[in-house]
């Protein structure tokens, strides 16, 4: 069952077009991401979809509501946490979930939100005193407090450390767990690799893909690069000429040798028959990042926003 239903989505600021065409349906239940570069019209998307912004042309539907039509049904029933926000640096953390929660007929208990959320003992806090990963647990919190069915993560992780991204992750699939359909928008592919049922790729605002993360992956086939520092000089000629290997390169010491179907055994032989041995070998498959990088053609970024 589709909770959300995008068709033939335009949205034009001035003479540039953010938005051009763009359809996609979210299933009841899933984790759907957004994944594009800065500017590719990712956030208008989903601001559309929450009715924040009026389409120029195109039907949108949430739940069955049109979200500009029917915006008061729509904030009962969709959570959403915004990629740039911030509250009042002295209001604690317990005044911003009550405040929040008295705008719903039925929210949910903000004590059971903090301890799910893992910001048991902090009801007190100031805002300005929490760390960067516990406020975007409380912008979390903060989307959740309404009991929606549908939840809008826009850039949530952007910023965090290594640990509280991951700890972010965890919530995001308790989020899933608790039977919430959740729409990500991230630039980090191994965020979305990790998390999400499906993807979209948008590029230029169009759709250039959109496919599960293995399915996305196997687009580009199967490649598989070994990387290794070579114990002894080794002719790249002899490399090449391996059936199974479609390039080898170099970044600094290291050898890259790329290629398909048994290419790692291949290599390995012919090192062996060289007596050379492969230092800090390592195996690395397709990604998703190199999913991303083949439909758009653009470098990944981590930080920065995209206002449109």
């Amino acid at each position: 069952m589709a909770v959300i239903e995008v068709a033939g989505l335009v949205k034009t600021y001035g003479e540039t077009r953010a938005v051009d065409g763009v359809s996609f349906e979210v299933q009841e239940g899933e984790i759907f991401g957004i994944v594009g570069p800065n500017g590719a019209g990712k956030t208008t998307i989903v601001e559309s979809v929450e009715g924040l912004r009026q389409p120029d042309a195109g039907a949108i539907s949430v739940l069955g509501l049109d979200p500009i039509r029917d915006r008061y049904e729509i904030t009962e029933r969709l959570g959403a946490q915004l990629q740039e926000s911030r509250l009042q640096d002295k209001i604690r953390v317990n005044e911003a979930l009550e405040l929040y929660a008295s705008f719903y007929r039925h929210p949910a208990d903000w004590r059971d939100l903090l301890d799910r959320l893992g910001l048991e003992g902090k009801e007190t806090a100031r805002y300005a005193d929490l760390s960067g990963g516990q406020k975007q647990r409380l912008a979390v919190a903060l989307a959740l407090v309404g009991s929606p069915e549908v939840a809008i993560l826009d850039e949530l992780t952007t910023g965090l450390d290594p640990q509280a991204r991951r700890d972010t992750w965890d919530t995001i699939e308790d989020i899933k767990r608790a039977g919430v359909t959740v729409v990500l928008v991230t630039h980090f592919m191994e965020e979305a690799d990790r998390l999400c049922d499906r993807i979209m790729v948008i590029d230029h605002g169009r759709v250039a893909a959109i496919d599960t993360p293995a399915g996305l992956i196997g687009r580009i086939g199967s490649k598989q690069r070994l990387r290794f520092r070579p114990s002894n000089p080794l002719d790249d000629g002899l490399l090449s000429r391996l059936p199974d290997v479609s390039a080898v390169t170099h970044e600094g010491p290291q050898t890259i040798v790329t290629g398909t179907g048994n290419v790692v055994h291949s290599v390995t032989a012919l090192l062996a028959q060289q007596h050379v041995i492969a230092q800090d070998l390592r195996i690395e498959q397709a990604s998703l990042e190199d999913a991303y990088l083949a439909l758009t053609g653009d470098a990944l970024v981590e930080t920065g926003s995209e206002n449109r």
